[in-house]
């Protein structure tokens, strides 16, 4: 038997080759598909205004991305399961970058949507299959930092794509296509290169990475199955995720966060515009401001949650502080108040992701988890299409941005009250 020093030794030396080698891959992976998802905000600028579009339109087209996630969720991450995540990543990258670039053959309201909806499709199964995949490699006690690095990517992608989508937009009229058009093409065919490289790059699982020494394959496939067994709930039947409550508990939590952080995110470029009336390029610069500071703050939470072994409160400080955050960009005007306010709800937002995985990744095991975390995010991804659709059903009923703003702020704080109340089983 190893002696415990030597064992958290190579435990460590472990997860460090397993950090370096996996994470900037997934990391580019991330910023590519969200910047596909969310890149609409900025192609609205132009969009809304050619197409004749009404901001309740652009709201629900937006919101439309989600529609399809939620549908085609749980088959893609049991399909990913049984696959193996390096096919099935591929496949998707590569259909979800054919879709974003015919985003370029929107002419109506219909077509809007229906793309949109495919967007939602293909991509439906990346993030729960990435986030099951970090199941795979690294321990609980890693965990939360490692998706925290992850995650990190969605901020870095706002902070990237904010001014080359406002450059983008500068293409308009070039070679016979708007700028908004050469935004989705360009942006989209990242995704379609990337799907191959996933083919030769990725491993399944630990056991039959050569880039790792045999002791510390040994070690990593000992210590995840190890903790499989450990986990709280131990059936491997699908139908015990259905069954867990703090899975619906955790999946209102997910609403709650993705109605604020998409009907931010996605309204974001329209709010800047509106209360500065600045050029698209600007846009894009100030756009990337609320990122960096997010990237920062997720980074802190993270390190601090993983160091305390606290998930639920870390989840429910963020949610009330974006909470208040927006109450208090509802009812300013000013471009720089606005720009705080809105900087401290996406900063805030941010900072949920990796402690509320962490947490959802130790309450269920086997094919459980696979369907668990489906489930969660799956159902939780419905806030991504309520968010951006009542934002923009509320300004075309009253023309501003109040009124969305004070209902994604309520909803936020009741799931930073639900998250209080999912508590670990206690043992028989």
């Amino acid at each position: 038997m190893m002696e415990p020093v030597m064992e958290r030794s190579l435990g460590a030396e472990v997860v460090s080759k397993v950090t370096r080698r996996l994470m900037p891959f997934l990391f580019l992976l991330y910023i590519v598909a969200y910047l596909d998802r969310i890149n609409v905000g900025f192609a609205a600028l132009q969009m809304q205004p050619q197409l004749g579009f009404a901001d309740s339109v652009y709201g629900l087209g937006a919101g439309m991305f989600f529609a399809g996630y939620f549908f085609f969720q749980l088959p893609s991450n049991l399909m990913l399961s049984r696959v193996g995540v390096r096919r099935w990543m591929a496949a998707l990258m590569a259909a979800w970058g054919v879709v974003s670039c015919a985003m370029i053959f929107t002419t109506t309201p219909r077509s809007f949507y229906v793309l949109r909806f495919l967007l939602g499709v293909t991509e439906a199964g990346f993030y729960p299959g990435i986030i099951l995949y970090m199941k795979h490699w690294f321990p609980a006690a890693n965990r939360a930092r490692a998706l925290a690095f992850f995650n990190m990517a969605g901020p870095l992608a706002g902070v990237v794509g904010g001014p080359i989508s406002g450059a983008l937009l500068g293409l308009h009229n070039l070679g016979g296509l708007a700028g908004w058009q050469w935004l989705f093409l360009i942006e989209g065919i990242p995704a379609i290169l990337l799907g191959g490289v996933v083919l030769v790059f990725l491993t399944d699982h630990a056991s039959e990475a050569r880039w790792l020494k045999p002791e510390e394959r040994e070690w990593l496939t000992t210590t995840i199955e190890q903790e499989k067994h450990l986990a709280d709930v131990g059936s491997s039947s699908i139908w015990a995720a259905f069954h867990d409550p703090r899975v619906w508990l955790l999946s209102l939590v997910y609403i709650g966060l993705n109605t604020c952080s998409y009907g931010i995110n996605l309204w974001l470029p329209n709010v800047i515009r509106s209360v500065s009336g600045v050029n698209s390029f600007t846009v894009g610069l100030l756009a990337a401001i609320p990122y960096i500071g997010a990237v920062i703050a997720m980074l802190v939470t993270s390190v601090h949650s993983d160091r305390t072994r606290e998930r639920r409160w870390h989840v429910a400080v963020a949610a009330f502080t974006g909470a208040a955050a927006l109450v208090i960009a509802a009812y300013t005007g000013a471009v720089v108040p606005s720009m705080i306010a809105l900087s401290l709800a996406i900063m805030a937002a941010w900072c949920i992701p990796s402690p509320f995985w962490a947490l959802a990744t130790t309450l269920l095991s086997g094919t459980a988890a696979a369907a668990g975390i489906a489930l969660i995010n799956s159902v939780g991804n419905l806030g991504g299409f309520f968010g951006p659709w009542i934002i923009g059903w509320v300004r075309t009923a009253t023309g501003g941005f109040r009124g969305g703003f004070l209902v994604v702020a309520g909803i936020l704080a009741l799931a930073g009250v639900i998250v209080l109340q999912v508590r670990a089983r206690k043992a028989a």
